[in-house]
């Protein structure tokens, strides 16, 4: 089996690793971009094409005000300081979710890494950013809703291929694997049509901490699995 091609990760355990040193939330906001950047470099250099991270859910902005505002202080900054870092390794960067609810400094730093991004090809890493897989697929129904009621689409012509064109990942392959760290086995609202058929990896490692390493040993995982997309492993041999 090759690597995957499009790998999501949900980011989960940035509090409970402050806790644990007796710091408050922001705290283990601020430690966890370690791990995105080894995260982000460590897919490039193993031929991932997609990085999709969850990096703030549409339910989110239900915490404390004082946690949400330090959380788009701390995506200004990074956001700015990690953009010559995409642009030395070829990445373009991109986004999903609905965007208007965040701050102006946030959109107006995201739109300029964009901008600069651009030309990226050898990885597009994406943000999903006030973003939920319902709030996605509600979005894509009002979109297809709307271009059947002014004529540009039939009734009959609306298939699951239709549906996923109107998906915020459209042009995007599905995730082939998706990685979430802390210990929680759930997707939380997380590209829910996207993950149809893909690999699900869990691990107690807490986002601060995780390594090139433990990512590394998620694609090794990866690979001892059988993707049979609703098929039987003998027709997996025989087409293999």
């Amino acid at each position: 089996m090759t690597n995957p091609l499009h790998v999501a990760v949900i980011m989960d355990g940035n509090g409970r690793w402050a806790k644990r040193r007796l710091q408050n939330r922001i705290f283990g906001h601020r430690n966890a971009i370690r791990a995105v950047r080894e995260t982000v470099e460590t897919a490039a250099e193993t031929g991932v094409r997609y990085l999709t991270l969850y990096t703030f859910s549409e339910e989110n902005w239900q915490r404390p005000q004082a946690e949400v505002n330090g959380l788009m202080e701390l995506l200004v900054d990074a956001i700015q300081k990690e953009t010559p870092t995409l642009l030395e390794n070829n990445i373009r960067l991109q986004y999903i979710g609905c965007i208007d609810l965040l701050p102006a400094a946030v959109r107006e730093k995201l739109q300029q890494c964009i901008n600069e991004t651009a030309a990226g090809a050898t990885m597009t890493l994406t943000l999903a950013l006030s973003y939920s897989g319902k709030w996605d697929i509600t979005e894509a129904c009002r979109r297809c809703a709307a271009d059947v009621r002014q004529g540009r689409l039939a009734v009959t012509g609306v298939t699951a291929a239709t549906i996923e064109n109107y998906l915020s990942t459209a042009g995007m392959p599905p995730p082939d694997l998706l990685i979430r760290t802390g210990g929680e086995q759930r997707l939380s609202n997380f590209m829910l049509w996207q993950t149809a058929y893909t690999e699900l990896y869990f691990t107690n490692v807490l986002w601060p901490d995780f390594s090139k390493q433990h990512f590394l040993h998620a694609i090794e995982e990866y690979h001892r699995r059988e993707r049979r997309y609703g098929k039987t492993s003998e027709q997996i041999e025989i087409k293999n």
